[in-house]
């Protein structure tokens, strides 16, 4: 059998006990977003998954809901919390994705789901990413994160998707955890997670 025949159901196993380990943690995590952040207490977004389909993922709020005297929302830069940055330093603000795992939107290792304005914007090769389910974690991220271009990470994205494996994505769990503890490559020079996608240059 090949390994993509059998990873959802890995990635089910594993979601689920992942899920019930962490509840107390999760539990903790919404009771404080509660209280510093307010209602609600996920973010939630609709993103490209498996062949484009759109579905709603899952995280935990790091922003403040903040706009100026216009109404328009403030930059993410004056919205992100230091307790938000916390949590995304720290990749606990993805944790609520496991629900996106069992429900078999994503899976624990692939591509990440970046937004569906993006879709008509790659190139054919880069279109690649969306051939498998997208992941929490993946090549990309512990190969540079968002420190890396939209060119290098799409490069990284189609590379996992030739070359997926059972001991790939054992190794990208594994780089995943000691990358998370080193919290490095959060975010680009200037930037409070990554600059936008503008699509390719001609």
């Amino acid at each position: 059998m090949r390994y993509g025949q059998c990873k959802r159901a890995i990635d089910f196993a594993i979601g689920l006990v992942g899920l019930v380990m962490c509840s107390p943690i999760l539990l903790s995590i919404a009771v404080v977003v509660r209280i510093k952040l307010g209602s609600p207490v996920l973010f939630t977004q609709v993103r490209p998954g498996l062949h484009g389909r759109p579905f709603r993922i899952f995280k935990f709020r790091t922003m403040a809901d903040l706009h100026d005297p216009s109404g328009n929302i403030l930059p993410d830069n004056i919205r992100l919390t230091k307790f938000g940055e916390h949590l995304r330093s720290t990749s606990l603000d993805e944790l609520p994705e496991l629900w996106n795992v069992l429900k078999g939107d994503m899976s624990l290792v692939g591509p990440r789901p970046l937004l569906m304005q993006y879709l008509p914007l790659y190139s054919s090769e880069q279109a690649l990413r969306h051939e498998v389910r997208p992941g929490i974690t993946g090549w990309a991220q512990v190969n540079g994160r968002n420190a890396l271009s939209w060119e290098e990470k799409f490069n990284l994205d189609v590379w996992y998707v030739n070359n997926m494996s059972l001991m790939l994505d054992f190794r990208i769990l594994l780089m995943t955890v000691i990358r998370v503890l080193r919290s490095d490559s959060i975010s680009q020079d200037g930037h409070v997670t990554s600059d936008k996608f503008i699509g390719n240059s001609k």
